[in-house]
């Protein structure tokens, strides 16, 4: 499990084919030598398994599954990758439970100074399908990061991002057009889920809710 809060900016050092699969090194020098073989990181919001590990660098091997339905689709040699190790059991919960299963990409639109501060405006488009589990002021991962929605216009959505963000994620090497990878609050599909009497109940009342803990 993760928290959406990134460690490491990575760069994509190398992609090429492996077995059918790709293989895909990222030079991560803080980060690379915390993990052994077999350990997860969350790359760019996607949880990949380490298969190599050098003292400055980490390599994964994805699926075409994997690279077809993630903003991997876009990256080439040199990319930007926002990184982060798997929460600890002792550690804080600094953003919102996100498990690195990516429910679909968005699209970058823009990422714009707003006037008379140092913060920025990142708007980007999401999946309609999507748009269901999206609420004002509710958790979204974008590339990883575990972001607030300020606004939702149809299928655009608004975040508002800090100075901070923009230097500790890959978000400024976005261009328009180019996917971003994103996972919905998971609560949300729980939620849902519950909702559609797919649980042992046949409807949600106050009874049960109270029952369940709510």
């Amino acid at each position: 499990m993760f928290t959406g809060i990134i460690e490491e900016v990575g760069r994509v050092t190398e992609i090429r084919h492996a077995g059918g699969n790709r293989r895909l090194t990222v030079a991560a020098p803080r980060l690379a030598k915390e993990l052994k073989k077999g350990d997860s990181m969350a790359v760019s919001g996607v949880c990949l398994t380490a298969v190599q590990i050098a003292a400055r660098s980490v390599r994964f091997d994805l699926a075409e599954e994997t690279w077809n339905r993630t903003s991997f689709s876009r990256i080439k040699q040199g990319a930007q990758v926002n990184l982060e190790l798997p929460m600890r059991a002792d550690g804080r919960f600094g953003g919102h439970i996100v498990q690195g299963h990516v429910d679909g990409t968005g699209k970058f639109l823009a990422l714009e100074l707003i006037p008379d501060t140092d913060n920025y405006w990142l708007r980007i488009e999401i999946p309609p399908e999507l748009g269901r589990y999206v609420i004002h002021k509710g958790s979204l991962s974008i590339e990883g990061i575990s972001l607030t929605v300020a606004e939702i216009r149809g299928t655009e959505v608004t975040v508002a991002i800090i100075p901070h963000t923009v230097r500790m994620t890959n978000l400024k090497s976005l261009r328009a057009g180019d996917p971003v990878n994103l996972e919905v609050d998971m609560i949300a599909k729980y939620v849902e889920k519950m909702v559609k009497g797919e649980s042992k109940s046949d409807s949600i009342t106050l009874e049960t809710l109270l029952e369940q803990g709510f």
